[in-house]
């Protein structure tokens, strides 16, 4: 199954979340490798819409909230490495929205 391309990737979820240094589970030292900052937070956002919301989605889990899918793929990044990530997704009757991202 192939996601909405038109999915909802919050800016906040990027800018408040996966690009700053967290005490726990901290995604931006990964990000940081591919050269992601908070300085260029939309390239992220453009490479997640045309990198990986174009490959195939996988359904994981059903929650109160809607069917959850992930995504599994590479990232060709702004500095020209290739990051592998897993990304989740939520889906509902209305909407697609980007929930996070994993090193895979």
């Amino acid at each position: 199954m192939y996601l909405n391309k038109n999915a909802i990737i919050f800016a906040n979820k990027l800018t408040q979340y996966l690009l700053i240094p967290l005490p726990k589970d901290d995604k931006s030292q990964y990000l940081a490798q591919g050269g992601y900052n908070l300085d260029n937070w939309q390239q992220l956002e453009k490479d997640l819409r045309e990198q990986i919301l174009t490959l195939e989605a996988q359904p994981t889990r059903k929650t109160k909230y809607g069917q959850k899918y992930q995504i599994i793929g590479s990232l060709t990044c702004p500095n020209g490495r290739i990051l592998k990530i897993k990304t989740i997704w939520i889906v509902t009757e209305k909407t697609t929205q980007f929930v996070t991202l994993f090193p895979a």
